[in-house]
């Protein structure tokens, strides 16, 4: 029989006894402080409609791609996991079959931060006692099937429960931010703001790009078949964003490099990209003029800039083909910061409206690019470890390798990066655990001492990240009318 499901209180915190006290006193002082959520996933309509949550496989499994990409790696399909197939062909439809793929697999788990996501929910959230297996399977989904059915479960209820003070959702500079305006009749306008994703009209090689450009138009009543009125477009639709209670941007690309074009020649990528005719380097040029044009735009709105590159997004094609984007395919590539961001940071590196949040998975370039980068910029801060290094492994390596140089206060904070709901508590509470691990070594070593220590988990768990997505009052005059 499987061993009870039970959490450590010690879980996470250091192995080594005169440490381990420490940690523990400052991580009391963190544990149930609100979570301010600034780089999530969660669609805002889940809110908006506040509906039951359908099932334990729809609510856990299916949505998560850290979940799916282990199950597939080791020969499930998605189809079995029931991840919809842009054809329509049938895909698994019972929630209690996927729920026993899941359980009969938990061995494929052991050491990721999956498995302590997952072991927080089912004991915290939905009040499980029993380990996932074979055997547990259907008792533990009836389990939580009756939680979730609860009327104090729906996703309004759970922000309180979870102490969510302010969640971000992620929507494409096209979105009619219509659920954000039902969310704001609600009440709910300050709790759950959106973040503007430009992606899909910044990059001219993507199918849709002419498509989602002309939809960007109809959105901000602008002509963006030329590329002045792509721009306007683009200011417009931020400043929907912003009377909507966006604090930042959001922006992916694969490198980071940020080198301005000469506007007749952006602009003669752009009617050639219209056309229907753009090369490989003609996008890419335009990719990286967009992120220093992004920048000024952030410089003067005030909207806080979040770039992440360094990822091959949808790596196996007939995966994306088939199933679409963010199914557990996309894989981290080296990446070079120092002299892509060099451009921007010339321009807007010291600029008092300007602020940019800096995110990697290699983290190879912590302690020898970002690390300094933040260190020396006003403008930068460096962005906690996320998706691939949000694990306990990961977020102490990065401690080690960032804090020496850039300090803790030149850092965002931990801010969640998700579609997975009910993982936020989980995600703040292993940062915060990693953290009061960090700072009872400095402590142990006489670096810092206990008054320090605790100021400073209570900063990196609260106060920085709501420091860093404030939205600036220093903006340029034309903003400021």
């Amino acid at each position: 029989m499987p061993s009870p499901l039970v959490l450590h209180p010690d879980r996470a915190l250091p192995s080594d006894e005169r440490q381990r006290p420490i940690a523990r006193a400052i991580y009391e002082q963190t544990k149930d402080l609100p979570l301010v959520c600034m780089h999530g996933h969660v669609e805002a309509s889940v809110f908006a409609d506040n509906s039951p949550f359908p099932d334990p496989a729809s609510l856990l499994i299916t949505p998560d791609h850290y979940v799916t990409r282990m199950l597939v790696s080791q020969g499930v399909r998605l189809e079995d996991l029931g991840v919809a197939r842009n054809d329509g062909a049938p895909v698994q439809r019972d929630p209690r079959a996927i729920w026993r793929l899941l359980c009969e697999n938990w061995h494929l788990f052991r050491g990721t931060p999956s498995r302590y996501w997952l072991e927080h929910e089912l004991v915290e959230v939905f009040g499980a006692t029993e380990q996932p297996s074979a055997e547990t399977a259907d008792s533990l989904y009836d389990a939580v099937a009756a939680r979730i059915a609860e009327p104090d479960f729906r996703p309004q209820q759970l922000l309180d429960r979870f102490r969510i003070e302010v969640l971000s959702t992620t929507d494409p500079a096209t979105a009619t931010l219509e659920h954000h305006q039902r969310l704001a009749e609600q009440g709910l306008g300050d709790r759950i703001i959106p973040t503007f994703r430009p992606d899909a009209v910044v990059h001219l090689d993507r199918p849709m790009w002419r498509q989602n450009v002309t939809t960007l138009g109809e959105r901000a009543d602008e002509d963006t078949s030329t590329y002045p009125g792509y721009l306007a477009a683009l200011r417009l639709r931020r400043q929907a964003f912003i009377e909507a209670g966006g604090l930042a941007t959001d922006h992916g690309h694969l490198t980071p490099d940020t080198t301005p074009l000469p506007e007749p020649e952006a602009s003669q990528i752009f009617a050639r990209a219209w056309s229907g005719h753009v090369s490989p380097e003609d996008a890419a040029a335009f990719a990286a003029h967009m992120v220093h044009v992004m920048a000024g735009m952030s410089r003067d709105d005030g909207l806080v800039m979040q770039l992440h590159p360094g990822v091959l997004r949808n790596h196996h094609g007939r995966t994306h083909s088939t199933f679409g984007a963010d199914k557990g395919f996309d894989i981290p590539v080296a990446t070079e910061f120092t002299r892509g961001l060099q451009p921007l940071l010339e321009d807007y590196g010291h600029a008092p409206g300007f602020r940019i949040i800096l995110f990697t998975v290699d983290e190879t370039v912590y302690s020898r690019e970002l690390a300094p980068i933040a260190g020396a910029y006003p403008s930068v801060r460096l962005g906690a470890p996320w998706w691939f290094l949000d694990s306990p492994d990961g977020m102490r390596r990065f401690r080690e390798l960032a804090t020496e140089t850039a300090g803790f206060y030149n850092t965002s904070g931990f801010v969640d990066d998700t579609r997975a709901f009910a993982s936020i508590p989980a995600r703040h509470d292993l940062a915060r655990r990693i953290d009061a691990g960090h700072l009872a070594r400095l402590v142990a070593e006489h670096r810092l001492n206990d008054d320090e220590a605790v100021q400073t988990a209570v900063d990196l768990a609260y106060t920085l990240p709501k420091q860093s997505y404030a939205r600036s009052t220093t903006l340029s005059p034309a903003m400021n009318v």
